[in-house]
Protein backbone atom coordinates (compact mmCIF):
# COMPACT_ATOMS: atom_id res chain seq x y z
CA UNK A 1 0.00 0.00 0.00
CA UNK A 2 2.79 2.85 0.86
CA UNK A 3 4.74 1.58 -2.33
CA UNK A 4 2.09 3.55 -4.94
CA UNK A 5 3.47 6.88 -3.36
CA UNK A 6 6.60 8.17 -4.42
CA UNK A 7 7.75 8.54 -0.26
CA UNK A 8 5.80 7.34 2.88
CA UNK A 9 6.58 10.60 4.67
CA UNK A 10 7.08 14.51 3.20
CA UNK A 11 8.32 16.77 6.00
CA UNK A 12 8.36 20.44 4.93
CA UNK A 13 10.93 22.23 7.45
CA UNK A 14 14.45 20.70 8.29
CA UNK A 15 13.98 22.43 11.64
CA UNK A 16 15.12 20.64 14.91
CA UNK A 17 11.79 19.25 14.92
CA UNK A 18 11.32 17.96 11.40
CA UNK A 19 14.74 16.75 10.97
CA UNK A 20 14.35 14.47 14.13
CA UNK A 21 10.93 13.32 12.95
CA UNK A 22 12.29 12.58 9.32
CA UNK A 23 15.43 10.45 10.75
CA UNK A 24 12.89 8.36 13.40
CA UNK A 25 11.39 7.25 10.61
CA UNK A 26 13.66 6.66 7.94
CA UNK A 27 15.39 4.65 10.72
CA UNK A 28 11.79 2.67 11.07
CA UNK A 29 11.89 1.89 6.92
CA UNK A 30 9.67 4.84 5.70
CA UNK A 31 10.48 6.67 2.45
CA UNK A 32 11.76 10.06 3.49
CA UNK A 33 11.85 13.53 2.01
CA UNK A 34 12.54 16.68 3.68
CA UNK A 35 11.92 19.92 1.73
CA UNK A 36 13.61 23.15 3.10
CA UNK A 37 13.43 26.83 1.74
CA UNK A 38 15.92 28.23 3.63
CA UNK A 39 19.03 26.70 5.83
CA UNK A 40 18.56 23.26 7.67
CA UNK A 41 18.68 22.97 11.11
CA UNK A 42 16.22 25.78 10.89
CA UNK A 43 15.38 28.90 13.20
CA UNK A 44 17.06 27.11 16.28
CA UNK A 45 20.65 26.64 14.42
CA UNK A 46 20.49 30.30 12.10
CA UNK A 47 18.70 32.63 13.66
CA UNK A 48 17.88 31.11 17.31
CA UNK A 49 19.38 29.24 20.14
CA UNK A 50 23.05 28.63 18.59
CA UNK A 51 23.68 32.30 17.90
CA UNK A 52 22.11 33.98 20.17
CA UNK A 53 24.70 31.26 23.19
CA UNK A 54 27.40 32.35 20.99
CA UNK A 55 26.71 36.11 21.31
CA UNK A 56 25.75 35.50 24.65
CA UNK A 57 29.39 33.83 25.43
CA UNK A 58 30.86 36.38 23.39
CA UNK A 59 28.40 39.41 25.44
CA UNK A 60 29.61 37.86 29.03
CA UNK A 61 33.49 38.58 28.79
CA UNK A 62 33.80 42.04 29.37
CA UNK A 63 32.29 41.68 32.88
CA UNK A 64 34.99 38.65 33.18
CA UNK A 65 37.55 40.57 31.99
CA UNK A 66 36.86 43.44 34.86
CA UNK A 67 35.83 40.05 37.56
CA UNK A 68 39.58 38.65 36.48
CA UNK A 69 41.26 41.82 38.08
CA UNK A 70 39.93 40.44 41.54
CA UNK A 71 41.88 37.33 40.95
CA UNK A 72 45.13 39.18 40.34
CA UNK A 73 44.76 39.32 36.53
CA UNK A 74 46.02 42.45 34.85
CA UNK A 75 43.87 42.41 31.44
CA UNK A 76 44.62 45.27 30.24
CA UNK A 77 42.33 47.30 28.06
CA UNK A 78 40.53 44.43 25.88
CA UNK A 79 39.22 45.52 22.58
CA UNK A 80 35.76 44.05 20.98
CA UNK A 81 35.44 43.30 17.04
CA UNK A 82 31.79 43.05 16.26
CA UNK A 83 32.82 41.88 12.62
CA UNK A 84 35.28 39.00 13.70
CA UNK A 85 32.52 37.48 15.72
CA UNK A 86 29.82 37.47 13.11
CA UNK A 87 32.48 35.63 11.13
CA UNK A 88 33.15 33.16 13.48
CA UNK A 89 29.69 32.64 14.24
CA UNK A 90 28.78 32.80 10.33
CA UNK A 91 31.45 30.09 10.23
CA UNK A 92 30.22 27.89 12.82
CA UNK A 93 26.63 27.76 11.70
CA UNK A 94 27.53 27.02 8.50
CA UNK A 95 29.67 23.50 10.10
CA UNK A 96 26.24 22.65 11.63
CA UNK A 97 24.65 23.21 8.52
CA UNK A 98 26.85 20.82 6.89
CA UNK A 99 26.62 18.40 9.96
CA UNK A 100 22.38 18.32 8.96
CA UNK A 101 23.07 17.50 5.30
CA UNK A 102 24.77 14.69 6.51
CA UNK A 103 22.80 13.05 8.57
CA UNK A 104 19.88 13.13 6.75
CA UNK A 105 21.82 11.90 3.75
CA UNK A 106 23.51 8.91 6.02
CA UNK A 107 19.46 8.11 6.76
CA UNK A 108 18.77 7.90 3.05
CA UNK A 109 16.84 10.46 2.96
CA UNK A 110 15.94 12.88 0.04
CA UNK A 111 16.89 16.56 0.77
CA UNK A 112 14.82 19.15 -1.58
CA UNK A 113 15.45 22.98 -1.69
CA UNK A 114 12.75 25.34 -2.55
CA UNK A 115 9.37 25.92 -1.48
CA UNK A 116 7.12 23.31 -0.69
CA UNK A 117 3.51 23.46 -2.03
CA UNK A 118 0.56 20.88 -0.56
CA UNK A 119 -1.83 20.87 -3.70
CA UNK A 120 -3.73 17.38 -2.11
CA UNK A 121 -4.41 15.27 1.19
CA UNK A 122 -1.56 13.45 -0.61
CA UNK A 123 0.41 15.57 -2.88
CA UNK A 124 3.24 17.88 -2.59
CA UNK A 125 4.59 20.25 -5.43
CA UNK A 126 8.39 21.81 -4.78
CA UNK A 127 10.68 23.26 -7.69
CA UNK A 128 7.64 22.30 -10.49
CA UNK A 129 7.31 18.59 -9.52
CA UNK A 130 4.59 17.11 -8.32
CA UNK A 131 5.43 13.98 -5.50
CA UNK A 132 3.00 11.91 -4.08
CA UNK A 133 3.20 10.94 -0.36
CA UNK A 134 1.62 8.78 2.12
CA UNK A 135 1.72 11.46 4.72
CA UNK A 136 2.68 14.79 5.20
CA UNK A 137 4.51 16.74 8.06
CA UNK A 138 4.76 20.40 8.36
CA UNK A 139 7.39 21.91 10.57
CA UNK A 140 8.24 25.02 9.26
CA UNK A 141 8.21 27.01 12.66
CA UNK A 142 7.70 30.00 12.70
CA UNK A 143 8.96 33.53 12.54
CA UNK A 144 9.57 37.68 14.04
CA UNK A 145 6.70 39.87 13.48
CA UNK A 146 6.99 43.50 13.26
CA UNK A 147 5.16 45.98 14.63
CA UNK A 148 1.80 48.15 12.46
CA UNK A 149 2.87 51.62 13.65
CA UNK A 150 3.92 54.59 11.68
CA UNK A 151 7.94 54.31 11.25
CA UNK A 152 7.38 50.23 11.68
CA UNK A 153 9.63 49.43 8.50
CA UNK A 154 12.60 51.38 10.17
CA UNK A 155 12.74 48.15 12.73
CA UNK A 156 15.17 44.94 13.00
CA UNK A 157 14.01 42.34 14.59
CA UNK A 158 16.21 38.91 16.03
CA UNK A 159 17.27 37.55 12.90
CA UNK A 160 18.42 40.85 11.62
CA UNK A 161 20.37 41.39 14.62
CA UNK A 162 23.02 37.97 13.95
CA UNK A 163 24.02 39.69 10.74
CA UNK A 164 24.31 43.53 11.52
CA UNK A 165 27.11 45.30 9.40
CA UNK A 166 28.17 47.08 12.61
CA UNK A 167 27.54 47.42 16.07
CA UNK A 168 25.47 50.58 17.19
CA UNK A 169 26.12 52.76 20.19
CA UNK A 170 22.86 53.33 21.25
CA UNK A 171 19.62 50.39 20.80
CA UNK A 172 16.58 50.16 21.89
CA UNK A 173 14.57 46.82 21.99
CA UNK A 174 11.20 46.08 22.27
CA UNK A 175 9.39 43.22 23.96
CA UNK A 176 8.97 41.48 27.08
CA UNK A 177 10.10 37.78 26.19
CA UNK A 178 12.49 35.84 26.33
CA UNK A 179 14.55 36.85 23.06
CA UNK A 180 14.21 40.64 23.75
CA UNK A 181 15.29 40.10 27.26
CA UNK A 182 18.25 37.84 26.13
CA UNK A 183 19.42 40.62 23.46
CA UNK A 184 19.42 43.18 25.90
CA UNK A 185 21.94 41.29 27.74
CA UNK A 186 23.70 40.80 24.74
CA UNK A 187 24.17 44.26 23.98
CA UNK A 188 24.65 45.63 26.95
CA UNK A 189 27.28 43.01 27.54
CA UNK A 190 29.03 44.60 24.68
CA UNK A 191 29.08 47.91 25.19
CA UNK A 192 25.87 48.94 23.53
CA UNK A 193 24.08 51.53 25.42
CA UNK A 194 21.24 49.44 25.53
CA UNK A 195 17.44 50.53 26.71
CA UNK A 196 14.73 47.59 26.79
CA UNK A 197 10.96 48.78 26.37
CA UNK A 198 8.12 47.02 27.67
CA UNK A 199 4.25 47.54 27.68
CA UNK A 200 4.14 45.26 30.69
CA UNK A 201 5.06 46.13 34.53
CA UNK A 202 7.79 43.32 34.14
CA UNK A 203 9.15 41.28 31.72
CA UNK A 204 9.16 37.58 31.44
CA UNK A 205 5.22 36.64 31.56
CA UNK A 206 4.51 33.14 32.98
CA UNK A 207 7.66 33.04 34.93
CA UNK A 208 7.98 33.33 38.67
CA UNK A 209 6.86 36.55 39.93
CA UNK A 210 9.89 37.11 42.01
CA UNK A 211 12.58 36.02 39.94
CA UNK A 212 11.00 38.35 37.65
CA UNK A 213 11.72 40.85 39.98
CA UNK A 214 15.05 39.91 40.87
CA UNK A 215 16.17 39.66 37.35
CA UNK A 216 14.58 42.95 36.31
CA UNK A 217 16.92 44.45 39.39
CA UNK A 218 20.22 42.56 38.49
CA UNK A 219 19.62 44.07 34.96
CA UNK A 220 19.31 47.53 35.88
CA UNK A 221 22.28 47.47 38.04
CA UNK A 222 24.30 46.01 34.77
CA UNK A 223 23.25 48.82 33.05
CA UNK A 224 19.76 47.85 31.02
CA UNK A 225 17.66 50.84 31.18
CA UNK A 226 13.98 49.74 31.66
CA UNK A 227 10.85 51.38 30.22
CA UNK A 228 8.16 49.49 31.48
CA UNK A 229 4.53 50.03 31.00
CA UNK A 230 5.61 51.99 28.00
CA UNK A 231 4.78 51.42 24.42
CA UNK A 232 6.49 53.03 21.12
CA UNK A 233 3.84 54.68 19.13
CA UNK A 234 5.99 56.05 16.37
CA UNK A 235 9.27 55.94 14.67
CA UNK A 236 10.83 58.79 12.50
CA UNK A 237 13.87 59.10 10.56
CA UNK A 238 16.32 61.60 11.42
CA UNK A 239 19.61 61.47 9.81
CA UNK A 240 21.09 58.11 10.05
CA UNK A 241 19.36 57.80 13.73
CA UNK A 242 15.67 57.54 14.26
CA UNK A 243 13.42 59.40 16.73
CA UNK A 244 11.24 57.85 18.74
CA UNK A 245 7.77 58.73 20.58
CA UNK A 246 6.39 56.85 23.51
CA UNK A 247 3.25 56.24 24.62
CA UNK A 248 3.85 58.36 28.03
CA UNK A 249 4.72 61.27 25.57
CA UNK A 250 8.29 61.47 26.03
CA UNK A 251 10.89 60.87 22.97
CA UNK A 252 14.02 59.56 22.15
CA UNK A 253 16.72 59.31 19.83
CA UNK A 254 18.78 55.80 18.70
CA UNK A 255 20.80 54.07 16.28
CA UNK A 256 18.72 51.22 16.20
CA UNK A 257 15.29 49.70 16.99
CA UNK A 258 14.80 46.13 17.31
CA UNK A 259 11.64 44.15 17.68
CA UNK A 260 11.00 41.00 19.71
CA UNK A 261 7.24 41.22 20.29
CA UNK A 262 6.16 37.67 19.34
CA UNK A 263 6.75 35.32 16.73
CA UNK A 264 3.92 34.16 14.07
CA UNK A 265 3.60 30.75 12.81
CA UNK A 266 5.33 30.10 9.40
CA UNK A 267 2.44 29.15 7.41
CA UNK A 268 2.69 31.42 4.24
CA UNK A 269 2.95 29.59 0.96
CA UNK A 270 1.88 26.21 1.95
CA UNK A 271 -1.75 25.99 0.17
CA UNK A 272 -3.06 25.23 3.68
CA UNK A 273 -6.07 27.14 2.34
CA UNK A 274 -7.18 24.99 -0.02
CA UNK A 275 -6.02 21.49 1.32
CA UNK A 276 -8.30 22.21 4.02
CA UNK A 277 -6.06 22.55 6.98
CA UNK A 278 -7.17 24.65 9.62
CA UNK A 279 -5.65 27.47 11.28
CA UNK A 280 -6.71 29.17 14.83
CA UNK A 281 -6.83 32.72 15.09
CA UNK A 282 -3.11 33.17 15.86
CA UNK A 283 -2.43 31.56 12.78
CA UNK A 284 -1.14 28.41 13.59
CA UNK A 285 -2.05 24.81 12.65
CA UNK A 286 -4.54 22.84 14.49
CA UNK A 287 -3.66 19.55 15.65
CA UNK A 288 -4.88 17.10 17.58
CA UNK A 289 -3.47 14.39 20.35
CA UNK A 290 -1.87 12.70 17.99
CA UNK A 291 -0.17 16.08 16.04
CA UNK A 292 -2.99 15.38 13.12
CA UNK A 293 -4.91 18.15 11.41
CA UNK A 294 -8.50 17.74 10.17
CA UNK A 295 -6.99 16.23 6.93
CA UNK A 296 -5.84 12.66 8.48
CA UNK A 297 -2.41 12.36 6.20
CA UNK A 298 -1.30 15.62 7.34
CA UNK A 299 0.22 16.37 10.26
CA UNK A 300 1.92 19.25 12.66
CA UNK A 301 4.73 19.99 14.66
CA UNK A 302 6.96 22.42 16.55
CA UNK A 303 5.93 26.15 16.78
CA UNK A 304 3.93 26.09 13.71
CA UNK A 305 1.06 24.62 16.00
CA UNK A 306 2.02 27.53 18.56
CA UNK A 307 2.32 25.10 21.29
CA UNK A 308 5.31 25.27 23.51
CA UNK A 309 8.26 26.86 21.48
CA UNK A 310 10.69 25.23 22.25
CA UNK A 311 13.85 23.29 20.61
CA UNK A 312 13.93 20.50 22.60
CA UNK A 313 9.55 19.76 22.65
CA UNK A 314 9.63 20.09 18.77
CA UNK A 315 12.23 17.13 19.49
CA UNK A 316 10.26 15.43 21.09
CA UNK A 317 6.98 16.13 18.95
CA UNK A 318 8.80 14.78 15.82
CA UNK A 319 10.70 11.61 17.57
CA UNK A 320 6.88 10.36 18.74
CA UNK A 321 5.26 11.15 15.97
CA UNK A 322 7.53 8.61 13.86
CA UNK A 323 7.80 6.05 15.96
CA UNK A 324 3.58 6.59 16.71
CA UNK A 325 3.61 6.15 13.05
CA UNK A 326 6.14 3.74 11.31
CA UNK A 327 7.51 2.25 14.42
CA UNK A 328 3.94 0.40 16.18
CA UNK A 329 5.20 2.72 19.00
CA UNK A 330 2.50 5.07 20.32
CA UNK A 331 3.71 7.77 22.46
CA UNK A 332 2.63 10.99 23.99
CA UNK A 333 4.82 14.08 24.64
CA UNK A 334 4.69 14.25 28.35
CA UNK A 335 4.49 18.94 28.53
CA UNK A 336 4.51 19.00 32.18
CA UNK A 337 8.22 19.76 34.13
CA UNK A 338 9.86 21.23 31.16
CA UNK A 339 12.88 23.03 32.13
CA UNK A 340 14.12 26.03 30.89
CA UNK A 341 16.47 28.87 30.72
CA UNK A 342 16.30 32.55 29.94
CA UNK A 343 19.86 33.11 29.00
CA UNK A 344 20.04 36.75 30.26
CA UNK A 345 22.51 38.21 32.44
CA UNK A 346 22.28 36.51 34.97
CA UNK A 347 20.42 33.71 33.77
CA UNK A 348 16.83 32.64 34.63
CA UNK A 349 16.14 29.10 34.77
CA UNK A 350 13.21 27.11 36.48
CA UNK A 351 10.91 24.08 35.98
CA UNK A 352 7.85 22.77 37.06
CA UNK A 353 5.14 25.43 38.87
CA UNK A 354 5.62 28.85 39.81
CA UNK A 355 4.92 30.16 43.23
CA UNK A 356 1.20 31.72 41.88
CA UNK A 357 0.40 28.81 39.90
CA UNK A 358 1.67 26.51 43.28
CA UNK A 359 -0.66 28.27 45.51
CA UNK A 360 -3.76 28.03 42.94
CA UNK A 361 -3.04 24.42 42.39
CA UNK A 362 -2.52 22.79 45.86
CA UNK A 363 -3.88 23.42 49.06
CA UNK A 364 -0.57 23.93 51.00
CA UNK A 365 2.71 25.03 49.87
CA UNK A 366 5.87 25.61 51.47
CA UNK A 367 8.38 28.26 49.87
CA UNK A 368 12.15 27.57 50.21
CA UNK A 369 14.23 30.35 49.33
CA UNK A 370 17.50 31.83 49.60
CA UNK A 371 19.55 34.99 48.18
CA UNK A 372 23.48 35.37 48.06
CA UNK A 373 26.03 36.84 46.73
CA UNK A 374 28.17 33.96 44.62
CA UNK A 375 31.71 33.06 46.02
CA UNK A 376 33.29 34.20 43.00
CA UNK A 377 32.14 37.80 43.67
CA UNK A 378 33.61 38.10 46.96
CA UNK A 379 36.68 38.79 45.34
CA UNK A 380 35.49 40.74 41.94
CA UNK A 381 33.87 43.46 43.51
CA UNK A 382 30.73 42.37 41.02
CA UNK A 383 27.28 42.86 43.36
CA UNK A 384 25.58 40.89 41.58
CA UNK A 385 22.96 38.53 43.85
CA UNK A 386 22.05 35.02 43.08
CA UNK A 387 18.36 33.45 44.36
CA UNK A 388 17.13 30.42 44.42
CA UNK A 389 13.41 28.90 45.01
CA UNK A 390 11.86 25.75 46.26
CA UNK A 391 7.99 24.87 46.36
CA UNK A 392 6.81 22.20 48.09
CA UNK A 393 3.88 21.06 47.88
CA UNK A 394 2.97 19.53 51.85
CA UNK A 395 0.44 16.98 51.36
CA UNK A 396 3.04 14.74 49.40
CA UNK A 397 6.03 16.48 50.75
CA UNK A 398 7.00 16.91 46.72
CA UNK A 399 9.00 19.48 45.08
CA UNK A 400 6.52 21.04 42.56
CA UNK A 401 8.73 23.86 41.99
CA UNK A 402 12.69 25.14 41.20
CA UNK A 403 13.51 28.50 40.28
CA UNK A 404 17.01 30.30 39.61
CA UNK A 405 18.41 33.51 38.79
CA UNK A 406 21.70 33.53 38.86
CA UNK A 407 25.56 32.04 37.00
CA UNK A 408 24.93 29.21 35.21
CA UNK A 409 21.63 28.79 36.20
CA UNK A 410 20.42 26.51 33.30
CA UNK A 411 23.11 23.71 33.75
CA UNK A 412 22.18 23.71 37.11
CA UNK A 413 18.58 23.64 36.84
CA UNK A 414 18.66 21.00 33.97
CA UNK A 415 19.95 18.81 37.02
CA UNK A 416 17.10 19.46 39.36
CA UNK A 417 15.01 19.17 36.42
CA UNK A 418 15.53 15.47 36.55
CA UNK A 419 14.62 14.92 40.27
CA UNK A 420 11.36 16.45 39.83
CA UNK A 421 10.45 14.81 36.61
CA UNK A 422 11.29 11.59 39.04
CA UNK A 423 8.96 12.60 41.86
CA UNK A 424 11.60 13.93 44.35
CA UNK A 425 10.49 15.14 47.17
CA UNK A 426 11.75 17.71 49.76
CA UNK A 427 13.20 14.81 52.46
CA UNK A 428 15.51 13.51 49.30
CA UNK A 429 16.27 16.62 48.31
CA UNK A 430 17.60 17.42 52.42
CA UNK A 431 18.71 14.11 52.37
CA UNK A 432 20.99 14.44 49.61
CA UNK A 433 24.93 15.55 49.97
CA UNK A 434 25.63 18.90 48.17
CA UNK A 435 28.72 19.27 46.10
CA UNK A 436 31.25 22.10 48.21
CA UNK A 437 31.74 24.72 47.50
CA UNK A 438 28.86 25.51 44.68
CA UNK A 439 26.13 27.49 44.23
CA UNK A 440 24.14 24.49 43.08
CA UNK A 441 24.41 22.82 46.73
CA UNK A 442 21.99 25.05 48.04
CA UNK A 443 19.15 23.43 46.93
CA UNK A 444 19.67 20.78 49.19
CA UNK A 445 20.57 23.08 51.93
CA UNK A 446 17.62 24.83 52.50
CA UNK A 447 15.71 24.21 55.65
CA UNK A 448 14.04 27.28 56.08
CA UNK A 449 10.75 27.91 54.86
CA UNK A 450 9.52 31.23 53.85
CA UNK A 451 7.64 32.79 56.45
Amino acid sequence: MMAKFDFDLFVIGAGSGGVRAARVAAGLGARTAIAELHQLGGTCVNAGCVPKKLFYYSSAYGEEFNDAKGFGWETGSPRFNWQQLVQNKDREISRLNEIYRKLLLDAGIAILSGQALITGPHTVIINNTTYTVGRILIATGGRPVLPDIPGGQYCITSDDAFHLQQLPEKIVIVGGGYIAVEFAGIFNGLGVDTTLVHRGRLPLQGFDHEAREMLTHEMQKKGVRLLLNTNITAIEPDADRYRISYSDGNRDATDLIMYAIGRRPNTAGLGLEKSGVKLDKNGAIIINSSYQTDIPSIYAIGDVTHRRQLTPVAIAEGAALARSLYGNQPAAVDYSNIATCIFSQPNLAMVGLTEEQAKSQYADITVYRTSFRPMKHTMTGNNEKTLMKLLVDNATDKVVGAHMVGMDAGEIIQGIAIAIKAGATKTQFDSTIGIHPTAAEEFVTMKQAVL
